[in-house]
């Protein structure tokens, strides 16, 4: 099973809807077309995009690459590559079968990060209390890669992230076709109806919303319920058995590597 690992069984989840301030869902009754999810505005993008070329996140992404002398401290020179790009994750609401709820809402914004030796990574941006800031910053380039094969597969598509198993898939017209091994095990190399996703992520999440005991019992996952009302980040994270972690995050910088299991 290959995965992007964070630390230990772990991986940082980060900014709600609300702390990135995006523009409102539209609604769809369960079961019939898949609605476009939030999206971010240019303004954000433009917020996200001052933060990942800030002289401070540079040098980090410097120190970054240059870890386990792949690449000198000095030689790295990161760069940012194209525009900051929204990233998608499975919604605490759909899971909850809140009438109208986007199979998925925007988590985080990307920006693809190069070294002189070729090393990429994302950085994962996101407005919390002190401002927009890098909160994550990621080996490889899964957010970039998979957003051109979802709009290749289903052109108009809404693609996203199913972090608990680290699955991706694209979701338009009723359908949410898979994108990756992952994906292709839970669903089938031939994907699957919206309505009967809904009931294997329910199946699978459903007792791990807010407030049910689970969440109330500290467990890894649950989701950061009041983070988007108080607007304070709230770090959670998705353990390997499944939790539905889903809220907001503070500002960390962890680094998640292709594993082989």
């Amino acid at each position: 099973m290959t995965q992007r690992a964070a630390t230990a069984a772990a991986a940082a989840v980060l900014a709600t809807t609300a702390l990135l301030g995006l523009a409102p869902q539209t609604a769809a009754a369960p079961g019939g077309p898949v609605p476009q999810p939030q999206v971010a505005t240019a303004e954000n993008k433009a917020a996200a995009a001052q933060a990942a070329t800030a002289a401070d996140t540079l040098a980090t992404l410097s120190r970054f690459f240059a870890r386990e002398g792949k690449v000198s401290l000095t030689a790295a020179q990161p760069r940012i590559e194209g525009e900051a790009i929204p990233v998608n994750h499975l919604s605490p609401e759909f899971v909850a079968g809140r009438a109208g709820a986007s199979v998925a809402r925007l988590e985080f914004l990307a920006s693809k990060a190069v070294s002189s030796d070729g090393q990429q990574a994302a950085l994962w941006t996101a407005r919390t209390e002190a401002g927009w800031e890098v909160v994550n910053i990621a080996t490889g380039d899964d957010e970039f890669r998979y957003a051109q094969l979802g709009a290749e597969k289903l052109p108009g598509g809404t693609v996203f992230r199913e972090p608990q198993i680290d699955a991706w898939y694209v979701a338009g017209g009723s359908r949410v076709l898979p994108l990756d091994e992952d994906a292709v095990r839970a669903v089938g190399a031939g994907g699957t109806s919206l309505a009967a996703y809904r009931a294997r992520v329910v199946t699978a999440y459903g007792d791990k919303l807010p407030g049910s005991p689970y969440a109330q019992g500290g467990m890894a996952g649950g989701y950061a319920e009041g983070s988007a009302a108080t607007g304070t980040p709230v770090a959670v994270m998705a353990s390997a058995a499944g939790a539905l972690a889903l809220g907001g995050a503070g500002a960390l910088l962890l680094r998640r590597r292709r594993a082989v299991a």
